[in-house]
């Protein structure tokens, strides 16, 4: 509900700046009529999100009078009422004006007459008594009510949203999702909007039910915090299941939480055995699933013995040796025995897995196998050959960056595996390929397998056809994917796919400090202390208060030898603290690129960005070739006076590919001058630093460690404490994800299903 103190202008709707359908973003300018605040103008320029803005309507905008650098006053609301007719004479002229056709002065009057000053509203909530109304007849009445939902539903719906306390954008996405039911549906069951709304948690609905004398034992609490629990509980720990007791107790923590009434777990059980039934949630054995990841873990499961039951490829050894040879020769390289046997094992199998640390030859095997492959096939590698043809070798990865590297590491095409398997994006929530529309081409190369989750990985296998070879590699010693499931360790686990793991460092690697530390943190060593005659490793010792300052000097000296942000990535685990990623970002942002007299600057919430600030995505953007964890540029800010959409922009560079912004995309970026270790799985780096302190003690553990150093191509500077660096490395105390992949994966006559 709106506050009496929040401010406010009332007003007619002269002129529409500007509007986005997608966004609802809007400028435009009233002729206000009163305010709550003193404003001697007889207009105002009014900034926020509105649907379907009409002009000579008059409206009522709540928010906050703000100044603009550059425009001056603006009204910014977060929340807004169209002002209804509110006199039997308005009525009449809205009902007999051109928008309802057919309807003249005489039924305008009438219907007026018969529904009263709150017409508008009695026929919105009934629209079946519009056919009380003499010589109306259905046709007529449906349209005049089809009318009306197009006038005044979204605000109508909005605004008895915005009386249960939703801001504008959860209010739209409940509109979105219900429509003109939306108000009915929460008066009737606010939980509802658990299990359908992304964005609604447990303790929103549960206030609005409370209000409504839904408390206590009441069914619909009961389900909402069963599935509300399991969600938590898989999508925050990256679990596939979770255990039922568990899940039931939890939820039964949750509704007695600030309750005086005790629920009775056997109430709960009860509702679970009906979700189940329902299809709301799936029981196998002890174990409770969200239903898309059931789905998907036992996808995964039947697609990997689908593939594997292809035949394996028959050549004879002296042909793939052959093949190797002419390989090595064209490159003047030796494969190590357990770079050839990848490579003999990648041609032959229908999936092989290749894992192996940093300078063990991964990306060597995988240049190997494309090239071997080719000479067994008679094949080129050079796209430009295939003209109107289909390209055999199909490469892909989680992020944009690991497919970057890919593709300049093997000089063959390469994008996201968002991209390969044709995502449409979040809204109609699909791929274009599947198991009827599946990839084409002959061998399949997924890098960075460890960050794939239970979701994604269903949707791949199930797009690859009989016949495609499929290579995987990873490093199972890195993070596991931030979605639920761990697929790379299971499918190793699961021992029903052909697996080669490179340990050996060679040659070239031998003389980087990086490499053999990486290998020494990933069997749980930590050296008594790193040699500082190193070339490409340190370790600066200080406290967690200034390890800040301690990343700011080493970035100043970094500076001053030539160094650019693009080359130098701070990473850190939390984002919290003196230490956190919110903090440093603000603290290196003055040392890389400071306000200088003439810089553009758009502020967005606490955030400045300005022209020169490198930038990070934080969602998949597949129109714009633009992927999360992608690191950017900002190479201009264009403001609205410049532009022909009357509206800010500002233009990223992504590795030469130029991205605009408007205002309200700014939620899909960050400052990347420091950014979560998470968050960089798949790039590298010429310089990392990285503060090791006992303030991220929560989150100090072996695998992220590991994954932070091996980010670093040729400088690694480390800052903090030696033993908050020790106690990470001997914590190998990574939560184990609950997953029955392995359990799925073993053949059918082993594995039965009891759900």
């Amino acid at each position: 509900m709106v506050e009496e103190t929040t401010p406010y202008i009332k007003g007619e709707l002269l002129h529409l700046i500007y509007h986005q359908e997608d966004s609802l973003y809007t400028v435009a300018k009233i002729k206000k009529q009163a305010a709550s605040f003193e404003w001697k103008e007889k207009e105002m320029v009014v900034v926020g999100l509105m649907a379907k803005p009409e002009q000579d309507i008059t409206y009522i905008f709540y928010g906050s009078l703000q100044e603009h650098p550059r425009f001056g006053k603006q009204f910014r609301f977060d929340t807004y009422e169209k002002k209804k007719p509110d006199t039997k004479h308005g009525l009449e002229l809205y009902f007999s004006s051109d928008r309802f056709p057919g309807i003249g002065r005489k039924t305008a009057e009438k219907i007026v007459d018969h529904f009263g000053l709150d017409a508008i509203s009695a026929i919105l909530a009934r629209p079946s008594r519009l056919t009380e109304i003499p010589k109306l007849d259905s046709e007529k009445a449906d349209a005049v009510h089809k009318q009306l939902l197009e006038d005044q539903g979204i605000e109508e719906v909005l605004t008895r949203l915005y009386a249960y306390g939703f801001g504008l954008h959860l209010a739209i996405k409940i509109y979105q999702t219900y429509k003109t039911e939306a108000v009915e549906i929460i008066e009737k069951n606010p939980y509802q909007m658990v299990e359908d709304v992304e964005g609604i948690g447990f303790a929103k609905a549960d206030q609005i039910g409370h209000h409504q004398g839904i408390r206590g034992s009441h069914p619909d609490r009961i389900r909402a915090a069963l599935q509300y629990t399991l969600h938590e509980h898989c999508l925050s720990d990256g679990h596939v299941y979770a255990d039922r007791e568990e899940i039931i107790q939890r939820a039964v923590d949750l509704l007695e939480k600030d309750s005086e009434e005790r629920i009775d777990p056997e109430k709960a059980a009860a509702i679970v055995v009906e979700l189940d039934e329902e299809g709301k949630i799936i029981t196998e054995d002890n174990r409770m699933y969200i239903p898309s990841l059931y789905y998907a873990e036992q996808g995964i499961a039947s697609n990997v013995r689908r593939i594997m039951d292809q035949r394996n490829m028959e050549f004879p050894e002296s042909e793939l040796l052959k093949a190797i040879g002419q390989v090595e020769d064209k490159h003047d390289i030796t494969y190590a025995p357990s770079q050839q046997q990848a490579v003999m094992e990648a041609v032959t199998s229908p999936v092989m897995m290749l894992t192996g640390g940093p300078g063990t030859g991964k990306t060597t095997v995988i240049q190997g196998v494309i090239e071997v492959y080719a000479e067994l096939h008679g094949l080129s590698i050079r796209k430009d050959d295939y003209e109107g043809k289909t390209f055999p070798f199909l490469l892909a990865a989680p992020t944009g960056r690991a497919a970057k590297r890919m593709k300049e590491s093997t000089g063959m095409p390469a994008g996201t595996i968002h991209r390969l398997l044709g995502y449409k994006g979040l809204e109609s929530e699909g791929f274009e390929k599947d198991e009827d529309t599946p990839l084409d081409g002959s061998l399949l190369i997924i890098d960075e397998m460890s960050m794939v989750d239970t979701w994604l990985a269903n949707q791949l296998f199930r797009a690859v056809p009989n016949g495609m070879q499929v290579l995987i590699v990873g490093d199972e010693d890195q993070l596991p994917s931030v979605g639920p499931g761990q697929v790379l360790a299971d499918l190793l686990a699961s021992s029903c796919v052909p697996v080669v793991k490179l340990t050996d460092i060679y040659r070239q690697s031998y003389d980087s400090q990086i490499i053999t530390f990486s290998h020494d943190i990933k069997e749980g060593r930590l050296p008594e202390k790193i040699d500082h005659s190193s070339s490409d490793l340190r370790f600066f010792s200080c406290g967690p208060d200034a390890a800040a300052e301690m990343i700011t000097a080493i970035c100043r000296r970094a500076v001053e030898k030539g160094y650019t942000a693009r080359e130098i990535q701070v990473l850190a685990p939390m984002y919290r603290g003196p230490a956190g990623i919110t903090a440093l970002n603000l603290q290196l942002q003055e040392l890389f690129n400071p306000k200088r007299p003439g810089t553009k600057e758009v502020s967005f919430g606490d955030v400045s960005y300005r022209v020169g600030d490198m930038v990070l995505q934080l969602v998949n953007n597949l129109e714009d070739n633009v992927f999360n964890g992608d690191r950017g540029e900002i190479v201009a800010i264009l403001t609205e006076k410049e532009t022909a959409e009357k509206q800010l922009q500002l233009v990223i560079a992504f590795d030469g590919t130029e991205v605009t912004y408007t205002r309200q995309d700014l939620t899909q970026i960050t400052h990347a001058y420091c950014c979560s270790i998470h968050k960089s799985q798949g790039s590298e780096f010429p310089m990392v630093i990285m503060p090791v302190v006992r303030s991220y003690s929560r989150m100090l553990r072996r695998k992220l460690i590991y994954t932070g150093i091996t980010r670093a191509q040729q400088f690694l500077l480390l800052c903090g404490e030696w033993s908050s660096l020790s106690y990470a490395v001997q914590t190998d105390g990574e939560e184990e994800r609950n997953t029955t992949l392995v359990h799925r994966l073993q053949p059918e006559e082993e594995h039965v299903d009891n759900g």
